[in-house]
């Protein structure tokens, strides 16, 4: 086995290792960077310039920015109780508490931010109750959360394939949508079939009402989403947008807005944040090049050696790094494979940043 891949493998063990060991997440991420800057012999002098850079970087300061602005906006809906609004809304409308523990993640997902979890992890919360374990609900959360994710046209890894592959939205939606109804079904037969259905509340009011309180209570979120959309406006711009336009909506006086400035600032997530990307960049660094060598030399189809290639990449530098990096060897590789293909590769990326410990949404979900 190549060296580098090895290195690999230990790095990633030892970030296991010390999950294992009910240690907090940022003790992992720091044992995993520190184990990659020895594994790879990375100078130090070349460790603090990439982790400099990481620090300033136009991904990082977006992502930080996004996950406050989102959180902010959290702290409003909170404080009119909109969250709880919707949902009583989702109550009226199905009376089932997986679909709120499913349709409302999903629904919120469509929302391209990390700090999107937040908002889906009180409704799963809500929902399951005592039914699932701790950390059922956080995989129940980030599973649901991803689902758009992983074929919506919202999303800068998707948009990137689209353009690289010359593939059409319409049809790579229309070729994902078995695998994502096969998502739905996969979380329900693991998690939610162990959450009872009815949640003992009707409303005589009828499903009309119910899903006008259901828009009143995310449109907000609803309005990020088609500017997202519409306009190709960026998440750290559209949230504060709707966050000005919600102040006048519900009528939120000085003093309760203030608070949120402080409370909105989650220095945990923020420093573990910084901390991943600063790994991804090392870990990029290190051995994302050796890929297409370590896997183009196994006895195996091409179209899984890109597979692979995909999966393992993504898992290393996320999906935003591997697609632009290898989609164009791809399709050149295997220029009849088309649609196909793309939906292959995609899929790859996707199951591995659902695992990837360079993934901002897991931790966030974690804690």
């Amino acid at each position: 086995m190549n060296i580098l891949i090895m290195k690999l493998c230990l790095v990633f063990a030892v970030i296991i290792a010390i999950l294992w060991m009910k240690r907090p997440l940022f003790w992992a991420i720091s044992g995993g960077l520190a184990a990659a800057l020895i594994l790879y012999g990375v100078h130090v002098s070349d460790a603090l310039s990439i982790m400099g850079r990481s620090l300033v970087s136009r991904d990082t300061v977006t992502v930080v920015l996004s996950f406050y602005f989102i959180t902010f906006l959290q702290r409003m809906l909170e404080r009119r109780n909109r969250l709880k609004q919707a949902e009583q809304s989702l109550n009226w409308l199905f009376n089932n508490r997986r679909v709120n523990a499913s349709a409302a993640p999903a629904v919120i997902g469509l929302l391209p931010s990390a700090g999107a979890m937040t908002i889906c992890a009180e409704i799963v919360r809500s929902s399951c109750q005592d039914y699932l374990s701790n950390e059922d609900m956080t995989c129940v959360t980030s599973f649901y959360r991803h689902i758009p994710e992983s074929f919506l046209p919202t999303y800068s890894s998707i948009l990137i394939a689209l353009a690289v592959s010359g593939v059409g939205a319409g049809e790579f939606v229309l070729a994902m949508l078995p695998l994502v109804a096969a998502l739905f079904f996969i979380g329900h037969m693991f998690y939610l079939r162990k959450v009872p259905r009815s949640t003992g509340q009707k409303t005589e009011e009828g499903r009309k009402k119910a899903a006008v309180m259901l828009f009143k209570s995310l449109w907000s979120i609803i309005l990020i989403v088609v500017l997202i959309i519409a306009f190709d406006i960026p998440v750290y711009v559209a949230t504060p947008m709707a966050a000005v336009l919600n102040i006048f909506v519900d009528h939120l006086k000085p003093w309760e807005i203030k608070p949120m400035f402080r409370t909105a600032f989650e220095p945990i997530i923020i420093f573990n944040t910084i901390l991943i990307m600063m790994f991804k960049d090392i870990t990029y660094t290190g051995v994302i090049h050796e890929l297409p060598v370590f896997f183009g030399g196994l006895p195996i189809p091409l179209p899984m050696v890109f597979a692979l290639i995909f999966f393992f990449g993504t898992i290393i530098s996320g999906s935003n790094a591997i697609i632009p990096l290898c989609m164009p060897m791809a399709m050149a590789a295997m220029p009849d494979a088309g649609v196909p293909l793309l939906v292959l590769l995609m899929s790859s990326a996707y199951a591995a940043m659902q695992v990837s410990p360079t993934h901002v949404c897991l931790f966030i979900a974690a804690e």
